[in-house]
């Protein structure tokens, strides 16, 4: 019987094929590469000439990057090929540390969930955080059953409601439901994977009670000592009120969402409350998902220096569906109204290590840390991007993932 990360493997292969380049000629999909006899082999893998973009050490250059038993072993400029078992070119490629979405909804099969490792590993995705699928009556699943089995990273927010999206609508509207120490408890136990706590602050959901609501999520996190991620799209509050409750060090999740209450007036000028918010720590983060991204709100804040921290996906299986499809694309969109190519992958590489207590070294390409490492190629041309009102921006580079190597493992993506 296959293991779920055996079958996780196929599911990426749906896409990609587990393979390598030895002496630059791809092995067959499926077979494994043959060692090569070398006097001075050092390295399992070493991925040659291309263009290292690592914003966390302000690189961005021609350099060989290698590895061994799963770690990055080390990074220079023209390292002999017989010193690793494992040859692959990058040339006219660009090379990253394993991107990193901040926020994703991957308790697969439960509700409105995906596959972490097809839609996000198979794309180039190493490591996810998911925001808030599970709360603490259903952590014990999600951990069991997904963040422990998927070759994809997996960190988790344990929601303030008891079930997380499987009650989506009604997981506040009890008290009980409501309950700071059981959600304290349940990161408690599933550390280091659970990081911290999520809750929705939208009128739907959870109505006039969003300021309790928030408070009793904040409590939780005080006992944790975690942040809270605070989903804010068409609150019943104005959105002043709900940023001064947050601390430093918390995540304001769809920031550029176009709703009622939102981050800019009616004149379109940012609000001095998410300034204020900015210069305490509060952290920004993109999640564009069905229903939580505006083209103009993003132009209009980041032409005030409103900046997002990070980009990410607020991937589920219908967002796949509505204009997201991936990481890379969401990148590609950022970068099609203006954030420039380095500080777009520092948004899905190092920016999340200095948000989130993930217990594995990633983020960076430095000898040493895990070999989580993406290779793109950076298509030039018009591509066409929507945000959830369906507007559309062209930009003219686009990234397409062509290989990723998660805990030191390769694949090549054949699509």
């Amino acid at each position: 019987m296959l293991t779920r990360r055996a079958f996780s493997q196929g599911l990426v292969a749906s896409g990609t094929a587990l393979l390598a380049q030895t002496g630059g000629k791809p092995l067959p999909a499926g077979s494994a590469p043959p060692p090569q006899k070398a006097p001075d082999q050092r390295y399992d893998l070493l991925i040659q000439g291309g263009t290292v973009v690592d914003p966390g050490q302000g690189l961005h250059t021609l350099l060989d990057v290698a590895v061994k038993d799963g770690k990055i072993a080390a990074i220079a400029a023209n390292i002999p090929a017989d010193r690793a078992a494992t040859v692959v070119s990058a040339k006219d490629k660009i090379v990253t540390p394993g991107f990193i979405d901040s926020h994703v909804h991957c308790y697969d099969g439960v509700a409105r969930c995906t596959n972490a490792d097809h839609y996000c590993l198979g794309r180039g995705v190493t490591t996810v955080v998911d925001a808030g699928s599970a709360g603490s009556e259903n952590i014990a699943n999600f951990y069991k059953y997904i963040i422990r089995t998927s070759a994809t990273r997996i960190y988790a927010f344990v929601d303030i409601g008891v079930l997380g999206v499987i009650s989506l609508d009604h997981s506040y509207d009890n008290p009980a439901w409501v309950n700071p120490k059981a959600v304290a408890q349940a990161i408690e136990t599933y550390r280091p994977a659970t990081i911290g706590v999520k809750v929705r602050m939208t009128e739907s959901v959870v109505a006039e009670k969003d300021i309790d609501t928030l408070k009793k999520a904040i409590e939780a996190a005080e006992i944790a000592q975690v942040p809270v991620m605070v989903h804010i799209n068409g609150p019943h509050s104005p959105l002043p009120d709900l940023l001064k409750l947050l601390r430093k060090g918390d995540i304001y999740t769809h920031c550029f969402a176009g709703r009622k209450n939102f981050i800019v007036d009616a004149a379109g000028t940012v609000l001095p409350a998410a300034l204020e918010a900015r210069d305490r720590g509060i952290f920004f983060d993109t999640a564009q998902g069905q229903a939580h991204f505006s083209f103009d709100v993003a132009e209009k804040c980041m032409k005030q220096n409103l900046m997002p921290d990070t980009i990410s996906t607020d991937l589920s299986n219908l967002a796949v569906q509505r204009r997201i499809y991936d990481l890379p694309t969401m990148v590609s969109k950022m970068m099609a109204i203006g954030v420039d190519l380095d500080k777009a992958i520092a948004m899905v590489t190092i920016n999340p290590t200095r948000m989130y207590n993930f217990d594995a070294k990633i983020g960076a390409l430095k000898t040493g840390y895990e070999a989580d490492i993406s290779i793109f190629e950076l298509r030039e041309g018009n591509f066409d991007y929507e945000d959830t009102e369906g507007k559309k921006r062209t930009g003219h580079q686009r990234l397409v993932n062509k290989a990723v190597v998660s805990r030191g493992e390769l694949l090549i993506n054949e699509v």
